[in-house]
Order: structure tokens, then C-alpha cells, then sequence
């Protein structure tokens, strides 16, 4: 009886202890592949930063020292590391810079709290004392932080350039400081008394092959690399009426599945007349406003351009949508 009574205590015991020792490995290797994603870009942080080359999935080679682009590449599976690159999304996000500090700041942090897991102390306390220790460096950054006046041209130039000097770009600091400086005050919007910038949706970079890095320039507008659909139409319009279409000039196809039964020549005379009747109808519903400038994301038929053309309309197709709201904007 006491042996029977002894032996599921001495069972639990074990369990308890396999866990506990599991429950050590997950952690390690968990900090582990924390680690490994900082190493990797451990060496992009500084002036000195050194330039990785990635081979994207299409074959081509990237050349970069920005931590946030090197982790947008790599392909990972660990849990870990997938919260760590996470990390740096999240970073670039919300502030825009700083995504290489973080990472390399988040793997020391769980590189120095190896030590105390080993000693057997709960992650709850560990994460006590840096949320602690969190709570502290806010206080002493309120003491030494110094207000910034975004009006002053010289003092935001100054803390771009911090940003960017760290760069491949930094070569050319200048022109960067100032390209990024005014395509910021471009887009930036007042709404209800506070500044809203929102460069992810109205700022655009659109790469010209051919010239220098010195050519690059703000365009206080919208560029699309489009050109005419009609020979005819006028490529050189100021202060134009613009019409935005996200519809097609052109004969709507069936769906999935059309039936059209022809007894004799004529229905299909007919069917054609159809289409051209109601391209026909469009057109004119669109002269009749008198613009100078139409934008559509959809196709436009040779008929509707012929009308166009009659109209002195100039027509843009195949549009981005976000081109489109842009322009709208």
C-alpha cells in the first residue's frame, strides 16, 4: 500500500521536473532565434554601417544597408524571429525610423535576461523590472528632451540629416534632406486644429531610368507614367477640367456565361450596332460636361477615342486606383 501510494507522487514529480526543463529549452531557443535575427543586421547599424546583398525570389540582387528592407526579405519560420521582424514593421510605422536600433536593442534585452531565466527567476518578474526600468527612462528622457520648432528650415534639415547619414544615400545628404523636407510639408493636411502627414497614402516615389541621382526633385502633383491613347489628343493642357472614370469605354463583356441566338445576317449587324450605340451614349454623356482631361483605370475602346478625339478630349487609361485618388485629391 504505501508503495502504491507513493509512486503516482513520484510520477508528478518527474512530469513536473520535464516540464520545467522544456519549458527552459523553448525559452533558450526562443532567445536564440532572437538573437540570430539581430546578429544579422547587427552590422547595418552606424556610419560604418556594411551593406548586405539580398537574392530576392525573382533572382535579383538587392544591395542595401537598411535593417527595416533586409527584414522585409529574409524568410523565417521561428515564432520568435517572426515577432521580432514584427518588431520592426511596427517601428517603421509608427515613427519612421529607428527600425536597426530596435531590433539590436530587443535582442540584448533578451540576451541579458538569459541569465536570470537560467537561474530558474519567472518571466513575469523579469518583465516586471523592465517595464520598471521603462517607466524610468521616460522620466529622464521628459528631463532632457528639448522642443523642437518644425517651422524652422535649419533644425528639421539638421534631424533628417541625423537620420540619413547612416544611409548608402548619405553621399548626398543634402539633396535627400531637402527631397524628404518638402515632400512632407507637400502632403501635410490641418483637420480639427492638429497636423495630419500622411505620406504612406499621398507621397509617392516614382523611379525614371536614365539621368543623375542630382536630377531628382519634389513634384508638387500627381505623376503617371502614361502616355496618350490617341496621337491626335493634346499632350500640353494648363489648368485643366479633369473627368475620373473607374469604368471602361469600351463594350462590357459577359460576366460568366452570355447566350445570343442569330437566325439571320442582319442580328448580328444588329449586335454590332449595339455595341457602338451604347459606347456612342457614354461619350456624349462625358462631352456634355466639356472637359479637357479624362482619367479612366479601365480600357478604352478605338470608337470611344475616335469620339474623344472629335471632342478635343485628351484620354488617360489603365490608371492606378491610388493614382486616381490622388489626382481626386
Amino acid at each position: 500500500m504505501p508503495i502504491v501510494g507513493f509512486q503516482p507522487f513520484k510520477t508528478f514529480s518527474m512530469n513536473q521536473n520535464v516540464k520545467r526543463e522544456s519549458g527552459r529549452k523553448v525559452q533558450t531557443g526562443n532567445i536564440n532565434a532572437a538573437k540570430t535575427i539581430a546578429d544579422v543586421i547587427r552590422t547595418c547599424l552606424g556610419p560604418r554601417a556594411m551593406m548586405k546583398m539580398l537574392l530576392d525570389p525573382t533572382g535579383g540582387i538587392v544591395m542595401t544597408n537598411d535593417g527595416n528592407a533586409i527584414l522585409r526579405e529574409i524568410q523565417v519560420q521561428h515564432p520568435a524571429a517572426k515577432s521580432m521582424i514584427e518588431i520592426s514593421r511596427t517601428q517603421d510605422e509608427e515613427v519612421g525610423d529607428g527600425t536597426t536600433s530596435v531590433i539590436i536593442l530587443a535582442g540584448e534585452m533578451l540576451s541579458v535576461a538569459e541569465q536570470f531565466l537560467e537561474q530558474q527567476m519567472h518571466p513575469t518578474v523579469i518583465i516586471g523590472a523592465y517595464r520598471r526600468a521603462l517607466d524610468d527612462m521616460l522620466d529622464i528622457l521628459k528631463e532632457i528632451s528639448v522642443p523642437v520648432d518644425t517651422s524652422d528650415r535649419s533644425m528639421m534639415l539638421k534631424i533628417i540629416h541625423s537620420a540619413i547619414n547612416t544611409k548608402a544615400l548619405s553621399h548626398w545628404s543634402e539633396l535627400a534632406c531637402s527631397i524628404a523636407l518638402d515632400a512632407v510639408k507637400t502632403v501635410e493636411l490641418e483637420e480639427n486644429g492638429r497636423k495630419e502627414i500622411d505620406i504612406k497614402k499621398y507621397a509617392k516615389v516614382e523611379k525614371v531610368p536614365g539621368g543623375f541621382i542630382e536630377d531628382s526633385c519634389v513634384l508638387r502633383g500627381v505623376m503617371i507614367n502614361k502616355d496618350v491613347t490617341h496621337p491626335r489628343m493634346k499632350r500640353n493642357i494648363k489648368n485643366p477640367r479633369i473627368v475620373l472614370l473607374d469604368c471602361s469605354l469600351e463594350y462590357k463583356k459577359g460576366e460568366s456565361q452570355t447566350d445570343i441566338e442569330m437566325s439571320k445576317e442582319e442580328d448580328f449587324t444588329r449586335i454590332l450596332q449595339m455595341e457602338e450605340e451604347y459606347i456612342q451614349q457614354i461619350c456624349e454623356d462625358i462631352i456634355r460636361l466639356q472637359p479637357d482631361l479624362l482619367f479612366t483605370e479601365k480600357g478604352i475602346s478605338d470608337l470611344a477615342q475616335h469620339y474623344l478625339v472629335k471632342a478635343n478630349i485628351t484620354a488617360i487609361r489603365r490608371v492606378r486606383k491610388t493614382d486616381n485618388n490622388r489626382i481626386a485629391r
